[in-house]
């Protein structure tokens, strides 16, 4: 008694699909390649070939043909714990692998210390195995990756640190008018002791929503010294919110630059005996998931972080093309106003 056996599945071959739509194999691989040089109807005769055959593109193949990798680094000089530990980065790659599933491109996560990639990091991007890079979370010191744009096209999550030689390509939000809008928000709820939680002071976006705070303070007439500085996570937001309390216990209210660090703050203040926001109103920035997670729901500047990284996609890939392009598009924020102010 002998066993049947199955002959494996042959995949479709270019060859293959030109017969099916009866063209040359070179046309096929135009429309593969994403060509303008085919009629419409050749176009719809090969897409319908390639459908009914289930036809996969050979991408080693396409990247040698055009002397492209087909990858892209995401690049994020945080440590791992930050990384995984702040949705936000979470809710950017949701936009820029949104936009990339549509493409060829595949996404190359790559974790760099804060100061400066290491060597290891460097040899990679440098080293011909990515088309381009997309940078999140970028701080002052580590002047690689805006000289890296000369080598590689590279698009910034958030405005950069960047010298005048190297302009670079991003995509932000306005954080200094949105801090601004949120202790504006502060100081109409009759608040007039009105702290700040600052975000880390190499990063830029922490920089601007502490101006923003400044601003309206100054504006108003009222103090702008209770400010302590954090690093855009819980801990740092509760290690803060005990150094302005033990500074001045009379605080009314608290701007923190990120809804982590607003968290921290919050129960800080609860375990101080106070009641949020009868004694003091907090606000946050991000709008992540965080905001609603807490003690308390959390008012909050949102930022469109979704759309700012699939907008970072698209910059990307539109510069990958060749395409002439603004070098930055900045995205505007809003303020939501929930139980903590």
């Amino acid at each position: 008694m002998t066993r049947d056996t199955v002959a494996p599945r042959v995949a479709p071959t270019l060859e293959a699909v030109a017969a099916a739509a009866g063209v040359s194999r070179s046309t096929v691989s135009r429309v593969v390649n994403g060509s303008s040089q085919v009629s419409p109807e050749v176009l719809a005769a090969v897409t319908q070939a390639i459908e009914r055959l289930n036809y996969v593109p050979n991408r080693a193949a396409r990247s040698l043909a055009n002397r492209q990798t087909l990858a892209i680094a995401l690049v994020v000089p945080e440590d791992t714990q930050r990384f995984f530990g702040d949705p936000f980065f979470s809710e950017v790659m949701l936009g820029i692998t949104g936009v990339l599933e549509d493409s060829d491109y595949v996404l190359n996560l790559q974790l760099a210390k804060p100061s400066a990639p290491s060597e290891k990091a460097k040899r990679y991007l440098l080293g011909n195995n990515v088309d381009g890079a997309i940078v999140v979370s970028h701080h002052s010191g580590d002047e690689f990756f805006t000289t890296l744009d000369a080598t590689i096209p590279v698009v910034f999550g958030g405005r950069p640190f960047q010298p005048a030689q190297h302009p670079s390509s991003y995509v932000d939000v306005d954080n200094a008018a949105g801090a601004a809008q949120a202790t504006q928000h502060l100081i109409g709820l009759g608040r007039r002791k009105i702290a700040s939680i600052s975000g880390p002071a190499d990063m830029q976006a922490a920089l601007d929503r502490q101006q923003g705070w400044r601003d309206a303070l100054t504006a108003a007439g009222l103090d702008a010294s209770l400010s302590a500085s954090g690093d855009f996570t819980m801990a740092g937001g509760a290690l803060a919110m005990r150094d302005l309390l033990e500074r001045d216990p009379a605080i009314d209210a608290v701007f923190a630059a990120s809804d982590l660090m607003a968290s921290g703050a919050i129960s800080v203040l609860r375990r101080a005996g106070k009641r949020i926001p009868e004694d003091v109103a907090v606000v946050g920035f991000d709008d992540s998931p965080a905001a609603l997670t807490g003690e308390i729901a959390l008012t909050t500047v949102h930022q469109p972080s979704r759309l700012m990284g699939a907008e970072m996609a698209r910059m990307l890939l539109a510069r990958l093309r060749g395409e002439r392009l603004e070098r930055s598009r900045v995205m505007p924020t809003h303020l939501v106003i929930r139980d903590s102010a």
